[in-house]
């Protein structure tokens, strides 16, 4: 009897740990993984582990616990992978991100819909963002509505930023600066940030140019701006677009007076014959990866699109993630082919942070001096600090470092989302997996994807309706990011979209005499 007494003794005080006052006996039988992970969730979600602490090694955690090693090293993958620890080598597994907390406005179990009158608003009234057309300010609304899961495309892993590199580059930079480099830049950018970008696009995107012929913007938004104003001097006042094509690229071309007449996207990119027939002088293409539908321009299209150039048409080439390639070998700028009649335009905001605000443009001759004097007048030039810091990264190595991790991390998750969408959402067709941050997923049926997006956000989970990119009537869907998600938000998110497919299905099907 006493030594049944010790034996429980022993036992309870050899299967715990003090870290988190951790007991392997809550844990269920075959799954102590997850429910380690789970534990270790809840603690840097509750602020038990805050940012910066580490975690124990996981030989001492396990011999805590009296659990095989692997059993710990299969949790703390999970938590990589979901982007909120990092191995720092000698420094340990440190706690780098912290999860969103859910919003007491929208849990999961938020009724979906009302079956007689569609989407119910929250309390907030978010849903109501998807009724009537989409407004100037729609993407800043929709960013500051509460969710559980954001899935908004466009945004890559922001867990993932290089902040030693950034810091290591940073101080290199400094230490190397004097006094006057402290005073105004060149507009055009800083020379040593002009010619990392000439090698760069060399290297990666097939371009040769001249750092000279390179001119630093706040990113492809501004390069909008700039090219609106100067193409309108020589009487240019349409540009026509993909469709679908970026809501976002056609809202800042309508602000600068342009018009956006719109150009039919198919499985081999923007259908050329309609381009020539609308008789627009001007068009903006995302050729290496159409967004939102994913379609690589193919090569008769290309040589097409440079046939309608070549006779006097002028292209804006928009590689906003040209990088992102996962399925598929690289596919060279147009730029690199047909200099004098495509502006090319690039950023890391895809690739590294959309907050630096940093991108590059290449103009034909004609227009290049125009663009360097309206980016003069727009603010004397971008920060050069932030250029030089970013310079040190390109011309180092770091940049392709970071590619390469952040290509691993965004693979996965691509994996993840396209898994949990067969799981939850059968009959979807899945659009533009080779590459990118995003899917575009198409839905059978006669649910608008409007009142899809609505249910889904009353449900904690942010999309982006295609009807939105879309000017002419087309299939419904819905643009969903995963580079900024972790697998484990991906599956709850997705889950959740079905949910509210599911139910907004059933209130359509009629019901029964009886």
């Amino acid at each position: 009897m006493t030594r049944s007494k010790s034996d429980a003794s022993d036992r309870s005080t050899t299967a715990g740990s003090d870290f988190l006052q951790l007991n392997i006996e809550d844990a269920p039988t075959g799954g102590i993984s997850d429910w380690l992970a789970e534990q270790l969730r809840l603690a840097i979600s509750d602020g038990r582990l805050p940012l910066g602490s580490r975690l124990p090694s996981t030989r001492l955690l396990a011999g805590d616990l009296r659990v095989s090693r692997g059993v710990v090293t299969e949790a703390y993958r999970r938590l990589v992978e979901d982007g909120q620890v990092a191995g720092r080598g000698r420094g340990g597994t440190v706690v780098v991100a912290a999860p969103l907390a859910a919003p007491a406005a929208a849990p999961r179990a938020t009724p979906r819909a009302s079956p007689r009158t569609g989407p119910r608003p929250g309390p907030d009234g978010t849903p109501a963002l998807f009724a009537g057309a989409p407004g100037a300010d729609i993407f800043d609304s929709l960013r500051g509505a509460p969710a559980r899961i954001d899935l908004s495309p466009g945004v890559p892993d922001l867990a993932a930023f290089p902040r030693a590199g950034w810091l290591r580059a940073e101080r290199l930079v400094l230490s190397r600066l004097s006094s006057a480099d402290f005073g105004y830049g060149d507009p055009r950018g800083a020379p040593t940030m002009r010619a990392a970008v000439a090698t760069w696009l060399a290297r990666n995107r097939g371009i040769r140019v001249h750092p000279t012929e390179v001119i630093i913007v706040a990113g492809v938004t501004q390069a909008f701006a700039l090219f609106s104003q100067v193409l309108q001097r020589h009487g240019i006042t349409e540009i026509a677009v993909e469709d679908p094509g970026s809501l976002g690229a056609r809202q800042h071309l309508h602000s600068w007076g342009m018009a956006t007449p719109p150009i039919p996207v198919d499985t081999d990119g923007v259908r050329v014959e309609a381009l020539r027939a609308s008789g627009a002088p001007a068009v903006l293409v995302t050729p290496a990866h159409q967004f939102p539908t994913g379609v690589v321009l193919s090569a008769e299209r290309r040589r097409e699109l440079m046939r309608w150039a070549e006779a006097g048409g002028l292209i804006f080439e928009d590689d906003y993630d040209a990088e992102h390639r996962y399925d598929r070998p690289p596919v060279p700028a147009l730029r690199a082919m047909l200099a004098e009649h495509v502006c090319y335009a690039g950023s890391v905001s895809k690739w590294l942070a959309p907050a630096l605000r940093v991108g590059w443009v290449l103009a034909p001759a004609k227009y290049r001096e125009e663009v360097v004097a309206a980016k003069r007048i727009a603010d004397l030039g971008n920060p050069v600090l932030t250029q030089l810091v970013l310079a040190e990264l390109m011309s180092s190595g770091e940049m392709e470092r970071q590619l390469r991790f952040v290509r691993s991390r965004h693979r996965h998750r691509r994996d993840t989302m396209i898994e949990a969408i067969h799981a939850h959402l059968p009959g979807a067709v899945v659009h533009g997996a080779a590459a990118g941050l995003h899917l575009t997923v198409t839905v059978a049926g006669d649910v608008p994807d409007t009142e899809l997006a609505a249910a889904s956000l009353a449900l904690g989970v942010k999309a982006q309706p295609l009807s939105w990119h879309s000017q002419r009537p087309g299939r419904p869907g819905l643009v969903l990011g995963y580079a900024a998600r972790t697998p484990t938000e991906i599956r709850d998110g997705v889950a959740a979209v079905g949910d509210a497919l599911r139910t907004l299905t059933s209130a359509r099907t009629p019901s029964g005499p009886f």
